[in-house]
């Protein structure tokens, strides 16, 4: 006696060596038929009330992803990188930076040409100009800047500005100095 008629249930003969689709094909009837033989329902990739692929994942609302967004769908990199800012508490640092980094964005391409942000700290915004007449400007058109920059990144990150004309190129080097003119006493 063989294996074959021990177990009382004839088995097919080997197929030749199947390859690719065929194989594949194999496999997911295979599947189906032993997931007949255990009482489990496999449908065509559907998620069944019963169970089915639903159950198997359980992680999903429901079979398909309709024409509105899902949680499957691809995320730009921009939003998952704020809802782990949002998840770790780095919303303010983020919003900070935002301020700094996309200043032309935020502020508009006019304003940025001549007018450079330097620090931000405790919500008091350090704007240095390139002249004095500049600075004037910026100083004049205060409530509308802190609106732009309230509306970008949200109220409460910049409370105030402090606007600051060019400043000279200073003479001073290392900790120790003398009174008086300095080196520019021997020019001229």
């Amino acid at each position: 006696m063989n294996d074959e008629e021990q177990e009382g249930t004839p088995q097919p003969p080997p197929d030749p060596e199947l390859k690719g689709v065929d194989l594949a094909r194999r496999a997911l009837e295979d599947a189906r038929n032993a997931a007949k033989a255990s009482g489990k329902s496999v449908g065509q990739g559907r998620s069944s009330p019963t169970g089915g692929v639903r159950a198997l994942r359980g992680r999903r609302k429901r079979g398909w992803s309709g024409a509105g967004p899902d949680d499957r769908d691809p995320q730009t990199l921009g939003s998952l990188a704020g809802s782990i800012a949002k998840k770790r508490g780095w919303s303010d640092k983020v919003s900070e930076g935002t301020v700094l980094g996309r200043w032309p964005t935020v502020v508009g391409e006019d304003i940025a040409a001549h007018a450079v942000p330097t620090k931000l700290e405790d919500g008091v915004l350090s704007v240095t100009a390139e002249s004095t007449a500049w600075a004037t400007q910026l100083r004049l058109m205060q409530a509308q800047i802190l609106a732009r920059i309230a509306a970008a990144v949200g109220h409460g990150v910049v409370k105030s500005l402090k606007i600051h004309g060019p400043t000279t190129k200073s003479w001073r080097k290392g900790d120790r100095h003398v009174k008086g003119r300095g080196p520019r006493d021997t020019y001229g």
